[in-house]
C-alpha cells in the first residue's frame, strides 16, 4: 500500500449523526490538493459510529483504530499520531466545526514551519467557554510565551518528526490537548506558523466535555498541568 503525502487524524466519539458527511466533505475537498488517507481514532462510541466507519473504510482510504472502552480525547489523538506514516499529518476535530476548504491555505505554506496552526478569528463557541479560554490563555502565555493567538485550535498541520517526537509526552492536559501540544512544540524549538481559519457550528449534537458546570474543574486541572509541564522542561534543561 502506497503511503500518501498527507494523513488526516480524526478523533471520533458518538458522531453517528454527522460523521459520514464530515468525512466525505473533508475527503472531497482535500484530495483535490494532495494524496490523502485517514487515521480515525474511534473512542468507545455507544451509537452506530463504528458501523458507519467500517462501511466508509471500504471506499475511502482509511485506517481505523476502534475501541470498546472510552479512552478520552488525549489518548485517542496520541494513538493516532503514533500511527502516522505520511510525512505530514493534518489534525481536525470530527464535529464539523473545522472547514476543510481552509486546507488550501495550509498546504502551500507547509515549508514555512514544522507546525501550522489554525487561528479561529470568529470562534463559534459559547460565551462562557470563550471567556474561560481567554482567562486561561493569559496564564498559559505567562508560562510559555508561545507564538500563538489560539493554541487550543484543533486545526493543525505538522511534520511526522513533530508528532512522533511528542506523542508520548502529551498527557498532562486531558481536556486541553492542543494547549499542551503547542506549549511542547514551542519549548521543543519547532517552528510554528499561524493561519486564520473559519470556525463553524457543530454539525450535530452538543459537546459533552465543556459544559458550564465542568469548566471550573477543567480550568483548575489545566493550571496545575501548566506547572507540571514547566517543571518537566526545567528538569530537562538542567540535565
Amino acid at each position: 500500500m502506497t503511503i500518501p503525502e498527507l494523513e488526516i487524524l480524526l478523533p471520533v466519539h458518538n458522531e453517528a449523526e454527522s460523521i459520514e458527511a464530515t468525512i466525505r466533505e473533508i475527503y472531497d475537498e482535500i484530495s483535490q490538493h494532495v494524496s490523502v488517507g485517514f487515521i480515525v481514532c474511534e473512542d468507545g462510541s455507544r451509537d452506530n459510529t463504528k458501523q458507519i466507519l467500517r462501511r466508509l473504510a471500504l471506499e475511502i482510504p482509511m485506517r481505523l483504530n476502534l475501541s470498546d472502552e472510552r479512552k478520552g480525547y488525549t489518548r485517542a489523538v496520541r494513538e493516532g499520531m503514533a500511527m502516522q506514516e505520511a510525512e505530514w499529518l493534518l489534525c481536525l476535530d470530527s464535529d464539523g466545526q473545522c472547514d476543510p476548504r481552509d486546507f488550501a491555505k495550509f498546504w502551500p505554506q507547509r515549508d514555512r514551519a514544522d507546525v501550522l496552526l489554525g487561528w479561529r478569528v470568529d470562534r463559534q463557541d459559547t460565551f462562557a467557554r470563550k471567556a474561560m479560554s481567554r482567562f486561561f490563555y493569559l496564564i498559559y502565555q505567562a508560562a510559555f510565551h508561545t507564538p500563538a493567538h489560539d493554541p487550543s485550535c484543533p486545526y493543525m498541520l505538522c511534520r511526522k518528526a513533530v508528532s512522533h517526537g511528542l506523542a508520548d509526552k502529551l498527557r498532562e492536559m486531558q481536556q486541553g490537548f492542543w494547549w499542551e501540544f503547542v506549549a511542547r512544540v514551542h519549548l521543543g524549538g519547532f517552528r510554528v506558523f499561524e493561519i486564520p481559519v473559519k470556525h463553524r457550528l457543530r454539525a450535530a449534537g452538543v459537546t459533552q466535555v465543556y459544559k458550564v458546570k465542568k469548566m471550573p474543574e477543567i480550568f483548575c486541572r489545566h493550571v496545575i498541568a501548566i506547572f507540571k509541564i514547566r517543571a518537566q522542561m526545567r528538569a530537562l534543561e538542567t540535565q
